[in-house]
């Protein structure tokens, strides 16, 4: 939007995640960007937009997103019938704030009335489907509130352990960092030097210790994703960073790993240096077809059909094959571990490959790849298993 604001109105004393909702508010609209925050509307230009939005309610960053593509419109809470936010031109400014200020939506004359309902569901980004956030904030929904916006910070599609054992203690971390002041980055940098010293360590032959590190890794993964996320302090360093080690570092883990096991046995003629080539090519081979996928076929390739989705929670990453290696060392055979976590790269790596093949012959009969989750009634109504499954992490939110 061009000549864009936003103003607050009012103030709420509860504090979500540490962060009062002007501060939530402020962040939030730093990342829609393009909207300036402003505290008095009344000196804004007359072709401005302006976007207002109540401070006791609770906004999700998509929510504002969706609610500034909108025009002369009043959103309106499911089942309420007072507006917690609104987009108007500078004509409509004072009918709008009437509005907010506890007048009944019915009433709203010109304006549109939208409902978080009718919003785009689907989070791309996240992998999941849930309405844009949109709730009243109060001092005794605080709990109820908090577990929201760490469950709206959960990927929808992933791996088994991500989704189903780090959940609840991820959330402890979370807090215990917003209580100390400790910031994302911070997590992830802590995250990195684990990651070194599992590579270190799996060098060495300490599988145990090197585990122990590796897990922990992949734990502090998960809260620093998730603690960004509700505190709204994602930042591009922070993306890159993340993102390039959980991309970089595991066919280093597994090189390392392999290289130092001694006495090992040549198997169908390769040797611990051949299967590690094998591992680095699998691993590399599988990472550029889900890029060739997502950036040519214009879909995220584990988002595509249910089958993917449920393909996602075991398929050749970090944490799946961390299952393997740990398994190796707990039945002391470090050796079958390395090589269960080669057969299983390439068998992935396999699959993903024929996936692409399909899709790519559907492109060709002229058929556009569309998320299964993007349409979540049709979802709901046909695959009822996989769409509870996957449309959101149930754990996240405090469900079973």
């Amino acid at each position: 939007m061009n000549n864009a604001f936003a103003y607050v109105v009012g103030e709420s004393a509860t504090r979500l995640w540490g962060l009062s909702s002007r501060q939530r508010l402020t962040r939030q609209l730093r990342e829609v960007g393009g909207i300036a925050v402003v505290d008095d509307i009344g000196q804004l230009p007359l072709d401005s937009t302006i976007l207002l939005l109540r401070a006791d309610h609770l906004f999700e960053t998509r929510t504002l997103v969706a609610l500034s593509q909108q025009s002369n419109t009043l959103l309106v809470p499911s089942g309420e019938r007072q507006a917690a936010a609104a987009i108007v031109d500078q004509a409509y400014l004072r009918e709008a704030m009437k509005m907010l200020g506890g007048a009944d939506a019915d009433s709203s004359g010109p304006l549109a009335i939208a409902d978080p309902a009718t919003l785009n569901a689907f989070d791309k980004k996240l992998r999941r489907s849930e309405p844009p956030l949109l709730e009243p904030v109060s001092e005794c929904r605080r709990q109820w509130l908090e577990d929201q916006l760490y469950g709206n910070a959960y990927k929808g599609i992933t791996d088994l352990v991500t989704k189903w054992v780090w959940p609840r203690p991820a959330r402890v971390g979370v807090r215990v960092c917003t209580l100390l002041g400790i910031s994302p980055n911070a997590v992830t940098l802590i995250s990195l030097l684990l990651m070194l010293a599992s590579c270190w360590l799996f060098w060495t032959a300490h599988y145990g210790w090197g585990l122990a590190c590796g897990w922990f890794m992949t734990y502090l993964d998960t809260v620093d994703g998730k603690l960004a996320r509700v505190t709204v302090m994602s930042s591009r360093v922070g993306h890159v960073l993340d993102h390039g080690m959980d991309v970089i570092h595991p066919p280093f883990w597994y090189v390392f790993w392999g290289l130092s096991l001694s006495g090992f046995m040549p198997v169908l003629g390769f040797d611990q240096q051949a299967w590690c080539w094998v591992v680095v090519v699998g691993y590399a081979f599988g990472r550029a077809i889900e890029g060739v996928f997502e950036v040519f076929l214009d879909c995220e390739m584990f988002s595509w059909r249910p089958f993917d989705a449920w393909s996602r929670l075991v398929t050749a990453r970090r944490n799946p094959c961390l299952i393997l290696l740990t398994a190796g060392v707990a039945l002391g055979r470090p050796d079958i571990g390395f090589l269960a976590v080669v057969i299983w790269t390439v068998f992935s790596t396999a699959m993903l490959a024929l996936r692409l093949v399909q899709a790519i012959a559907m492109r060709t009969r002229g058929r556009r790849l569309q998320s299964w989750l993007s349409d979540p009634d049709m979802a709901r109504r046909e695959h009822p298993l996989s769409y509870r499954t996957f449309s959101a992490t149930r754990a996240a939110y405090g469900d079973a």
